[in-house]
């Protein structure tokens, strides 16, 4: 964290992708590219300053909150946050080829604890759920929490039918939440048509 904290101060507040060659790098996407830092810490260094000050303001918002990664620091280009240890739903489903009631139970409880915190958008995609250590939610790529208002998960429920995994999950949520499966069932049938 310390050859970080050196980077920073000598390109006085930024961060480039060459500067951070040593470390890991975790992922890349149109937003920007993500490294550890530490084994606790990673960095996610954006393109676009309008989207890291969207992401900044949920990371904000959220932390009080157990499913938002624990916020450390930012600059004019980066976030340093929570290194979340685990896997993303999406590679869960696709080691463990089922998807449990337990699993499921948790999916419902972070949604209901988006809208706790505030987001507009409690839609999320599968591959920005993660299960820690513990099997307990984080929700990562937070942009887009309050740039559109959206209280039904399509782009979730997408996301587990091109993974063959939808019929699993909504008969689970037709026993946990009959009425999220209501609304939700007629949704997907809808995009089926």
């Amino acid at each position: 964290m310390k050859d970080f904290e050196k980077i920073v101060a000598k390109n006085k507040g930024t961060v480039t992708i060459q500067d951070l060659s040593g470390y890991k790098m975790l992922g890349k996407g149109a937003d920007g590219s993500v490294f550890q830092l530490t084994p606790e810490k990673c960095v996610k260094v954006f393109v676009n300053e309008d989207t890291r000050k969207k992401e900044l303001a949920a990371l904000q918002l959220g932390q009080s909150s157990p499913i938002i990664p624990v916020l450390y620091e930012s600059g004019a280009n980066y976030i340093v946050m929570e290194f979340v240890k685990g896997y993303n739903l999406k590679h869960h489903l696709r080691k463990e080829k089922k998807l449990s009631e337990e699993i499921v139970g948790k999916i419902l409880s972070m949604l209901d604890e988006m809208k706790a915190v505030g987001f507009t958008r409690l839609d999320i995609e599968v591959r920005h759920i993660f299960f820690d250590e513990l099997w307990e939610i984080k929700v990562i790529d937070l942009k887009r929490a309050f740039i559109t208002d959206r209280s039904v998960p399509a782009k979730l429920l997408t996301g587990l039918k091109k993974l063959g995994f939808l019929k699993e999950f909504l008969d689970h949520v037709s026993r946990l939440s009959p009425a999220k499966y209501e609304e939700w069932k007629n949704l997907v049938n809808e995009k089926d048509n």
